[in-house]
């Protein structure tokens, strides 16, 4: 096989061979990956506001298993693994975005939360209608963009399958990661032996605050995303603790400022810097990511326009004629499902969409398909900026709502429904089209795929409700340990429009200062979403991002061997936020177990009541940051360290 990015070149399995593909083996081993990095995906996202793709993990853990541990080689039976298995990201993702809303109106309103068939459902039919809106689009992107769109996790699957005698050495380290990062984790918020958040309050610069969540999933973020991403995060961070809430403290400290009803100087005194963040910077950051989302769109436009008319124009082509790495689902099937769904929104009682939400859904929704589609192929799907566009989404939705007369609470979850189903099609899409274009690589066939997508989409769907009332019944939304970050930013969206009630001075306030950073060429989301979430997110990504920076910038060190030390890293950081998000559901689990030893209300009270008093704040804050040290040099390790030891050997 020649350069997986010569648009000559041939898959790796030719056309007219056929090898195990979709097998009973795949299919279940798919669905189990599907369930535990879409539970793994929940609780990160819930937490720091981000998630990132799992085609990757998914990939190494299924060639371990396949190859190492069942001892058979079938490439393409190892990519529908991951095909199936890196849906439970995407759907994830595209839940917990926009669905804990609906639990934090619940307590609000002293009502009962959405169900969990209505949870299953939502997440079912907006991943299913992601599958299909990205089957039409695979030709145009997939197939006549090769060589110009690299879908960058699509490729490294595809690189990480095609490395059989490497196999063992590579699932290991996702594997160590998952192990180190447990342990980790079980440690700092299990038995609670050290803060995972550190904090210091800046006297002398009233407002400012500086600090850290010391933990592990948070590096691996920072580490895939790269060192340019983590810098505008941090600079977003900066721009906030450091500029905008000492001078909202400086000028304001005996005012009282809309929404907060005490003055400013009253709730730095009582809350210090967190205070200001919460009732002032989380809308100028809500105003940010908005026009960052909308601004997106607009740039979009264009090639909105030009995929949707040549998806029109390929109706009804590419289905089951050709080879079989030609084959799609065929279009009529595909609009007929389309229908069924949209019907299905309108008419199950448990969907709370009318006829016109439905729609809104069909018609957004594609759109959004193709955006997420074409974005993820050129900056990956853990840059996505899904939220941005569920954002921008529930804006219009919000105000069409209120505009055709529903209005009120009923008005509000229909807004957040139809945000949920587009947030997920827009989630799924840009996940199918990177195992899309694995197996386009690869000798895949495509239909198989759009299957399996299917099939880790249903799965995914049903785990998801149970995973979110876990996780809402162990913490809440909105507390510490699950700030819920994105959901939160669009309950207050919704309510803004709907009751009038936004604080449209620090909205605009944000909006006017993403369109500072358009007009200076910085990206806007990363930006903004820096902005939004408190900087104690953003430095520790800063930290994974200056590991990789350091390779990157490696001097006197082949190409390759860079690259092998980068890909190292990744496969170590996807191990890293895999172990948290597992342990963290552990937690979850053993936080709702009543216990009546000790005085303890559950079993996770019990765990941290064992180190309790074992060393004073301050001292447990250093021993918080040492660990968090220690866990660098850990990927250090498996990514720059490694690769040097290794290419000393070979030089001597």
């Amino acid at each position: 096989m020649g350069d997986i990015s010569d648009k000559n070149f041939k898959p790796f399995i030719a056309a007219e061979k056929t090898v195990p593909e979709f097998t009973g083996t795949s299919i279940l081993l798919g669905i189990i990956l599907a369930i535990t990095f879409g539970g793994a995906n929940a609780y990160l996202g819930l937490r720091v506001g981000m998630t990132v793709s799992a085609s990757i993990p998914a990939a190494v853990v299924s060639m371990g298993v396949i190859r190492v541990i069942l001892k058979k080689d079938s490439v393409l039976e190892n990519n529908m693994v991951q095909t199936i298995g890196s849906a439970g990201e995407s759907v994830a993702a595209g839940a917990i975005f926009t669905l804990p809303a609906l639990f934090l109106w619940a307590r609000e309103w002293g009502t009962e939360a959405a169900s969990v068939t209505e949870i299953a459902l939502i997440a079912f039919i907006g991943g299913a209608l992601g599958v299909l809106f990205m089957v039409p689009l695979r030709k145009a992107l997939i197939v006549k963009e090769h060589g110009v769109l690299p879908y960058p996790e699509g490729t490294a699957c595809a690189e990480v399958i095609l490395a059989g005698e490497r196999g063992g050495s590579r699932a290991s380290a996702v594997f160590a990661g998952l192990g180190i990062s447990a342990v980790y984790k079980f440690i700092a918020d299990g038995l609670k032996l050290f803060p995972s958040e550190v904090h210091y309050e800046i006297p002398i610069y009233k407002g400012a605050g500086i600090g850290a969540d010391v933990l592990p999933a948070l590096l691996g973020v920072g580490y895939i995303c790269g060192p340019r991403i983590s810098a505008y995060l941090l600079a977003g961070g900066i721009t906030a603790w450091f500029v905008m809430m000492p001078l909202i403290v400086l000028f304001g400290s005996g005012t009282i400022l809309f929404p907060a009803h005490v003055s400013v100087g009253s709730i730095y005194a009582e809350h210090g810097s967190f205070g200001v963040w919460s009732n002032y910077i989380k809308y100028i950051g809500a105003g940010a990511v908005a026009c960052g989302g909308i601004l997106s769109l607009v740039k979009s436009l264009p090639l909105i326009a030009r995929i949707f008319l040549e998806a029109v124009k390929g109706f009804g082509k590419g289905g089951e004629g050709g080879s079989r790495t030609e084959q799609d689902l065929p279009m009529p099937v595909i609009a007929v499902c389309v229908l069924l769904l949209a019907a299905a929104i309108w008419l199950l009682p448990a969907v709370p969409v009318n006829l016109f939400g439905a729609l809104m859904i069909v018609v957004f929704g594609f759109f959004f398909a193709a955006v997420s589609s074409r974005m993820v192929g050129l900056i990956g799907s853990s840059n996505n900026p899904v939220s941005g566009m569920a954002i921008a989404t529930l804006l219009i939705a919000s105000v069409a709502l209120k505009a055709a007369g529903q209005g009120g609470r009923a008005g509000m979850t229909a807004a957040i429904a139809i945000g949920s189903v587009i947030c997920i099609i827009a989630a799924i899409a840009g996940d199918t089209s990177q195992d899309l274009k694995s197996g386009y690589i690869l000798g895949a066939t495509p239909k198989k795929q759009q299957i399996g997508e299917i099939i880790g989409v249903l799965a995914s769907a049903v785990a998801i409700g149970g995973i979110l009332y876990l996780l809402d019944a162990a913490w809440g939304y909105g507390s510490p340990e699950l700030s819920a970050p994105q959901a939160t930013l669009m309950k207050m969206v919704v309510e803004g429009v709907m009751d009038g009630n936004l604080p449209w001075n620090l909205v605009f306030i944000g909006v006017f200062t993403a369109l500072a950073a358009e007009v200076l060429g910085v990206p806007v989301l990363p930006f903004a979403v820096g902005l939004y979430l408190p900087i104690h997110l953003s430095i520790p990504m800063m930290a994974g991002g200056l590991v990789r920076y350091a390779i990157e910038r490696k001097k006197n060190i082949s190409d390759d061997k860079k690259k092998e030390s980068v890909d190292g890293g990744v496969l170590y950081s996807s191990g890293l936020i895999a172990g948290e998000g597992l342990v963290g559901i552990l937690l979850a689990v053993l936080a709702i177990i009543p216990s009546k030893i000790g005085g303890a209300e559950n079993v996770g009270a019990l765990l941290s009541s064992f180190t309790e008093g074992l060393m004073s704040e301050e001292a447990a804050k250093l021993v918080g940051i040492a660990a968090f040290a220690l866990l660098v040099f850990s990927l250090l390790k498996f990514s720059l360290w490694k690769k040097q030891k290794t290419e000393a050997v070979d030089n001597k």
